[in-house]
């Protein structure tokens, strides 16, 4: 064994020590940027991992909703900032690492958690349709990632990690969803590849694949939830129709063994334990987080 490989050894033996950093937090000494944190997984993912200990950079397009995750997580005796904006800027993955840097030095883990859906059967979908879901779910992670190579690539034994959020709709496909599903699909393929690339520098590359967790995303369409993406309105949720004709859980969750739906905290779990100690020997994985669906 090298030196190098013995000296993060010896780290990551001490982080798995009860005695040494778990009494502050799991991710205590560590600086997360995640994407998408204004509210739903995004939101309990920053709000747990402040909780653990780490410095949180709450990134997401909706500047309210992510100043009030921030200034929450601060309340509760962490630390935060908010870095507001839209992801598939050009601009915008200089500026989201330069203000990490600027107000804490350095980063441990990324997660690339910003994204939505806009949902339309194949034949009916147009090419700009296709195109934004590989902006915010392809592009968007790659060139964050890009910008933050120069901190991440370091043998400086500081433990990091990345999680990149998929779905099963790009393992499995889902009717509706051809854009979607091949974003998702394509972010497994890419959290592999950097696995591979940035593993001898001792960051960790895992991918998180969600099922049905209870956020906009999976509510009924009919509830009218909507979000703006560059000046254009787009519906969020699943059309279930009128409410006397929705399905009832039993047979929503027919093929679910745990019958129900994810909430947003266990899906923040899921992450945290793919960032934290527990997890220094798992890269290049997909944790699906589905309560038991399509085993």
């Amino acid at each position: 064994m090298s030196s190098v490989a013995a000296n993060r050894v010896a780290v990551l033996v001490n982080h798995l020590s009860a005695s040494a950093t778990h009494p502050a937090g799991l991710l205590a000494g560590q600086v997360a940027i995640i994407t998408g944190a204004g509210q739903g997984i995004g939101g309990a993912t920053a709000l747990l991992f402040g909780k653990e200990g780490a410095s949180v950079v709450v990134s997401d397009l909706d500047d309210v909703k992510g100043k009030a995750i921030a200034q929450q997580i601060i309340q509760e005796g962490g630390k935060a900032i908010a870095v507001s904006g839209d992801v598939t800027d050009l601009a915008f993955p200089d500026r989201l690492i330069n203000e990490t840097i600027k107000a804490f030095g350095k980063i441990n883990i990324i997660v690339n958690n910003a994204g939505y859906t806009f949902d339309g059967m194949l034949h009916k979908t147009t090419d700009k349709q296709f195109q934004m879901m590989l902006d915010v779910h392809n592009l968007a992670p790659f060139r964050i990632l890009r910008a933050a190579s120069a901190h991440m690539r370091l043998k400086d034994n500081e433990p990091r990690s990345i999680v990149n959020i998929s779905s099963t709709s790009g393992l499995h496909g889902n009717v509706g969803q051809a854009n979607y599903a091949t974003a998702k699909a394509g972010i497994v393929g890419f959290t592999k590849t950097i696995a591979k690339e940035w593993g001898a520098f001792g960051v960790r590359c895992n991918t998180v694949a969600f099922g049905y967790v209870d956020t906009r995303l999976t509510r009924a369409k009919e509830n009218g939830e909507t979000m703006v993406v560059g000046g254009q309105k787009i519906a969020l949720g699943i059309p279930m129709g009128p409410k006397k004709e929705a399905p009832p859980p039993a047979v929503v969750f027919a093929d679910t063994p745990l019958k129900r739906a994810g909430q947003v905290e266990e899906a923040a779990g899921s992450v945290l334990m793919l960032c934290s100690p527990f997890a220094s020997y798992i890269t290049g994985h997909t944790l699906e987080v589905t309560g038991g669906k399509g085993i």
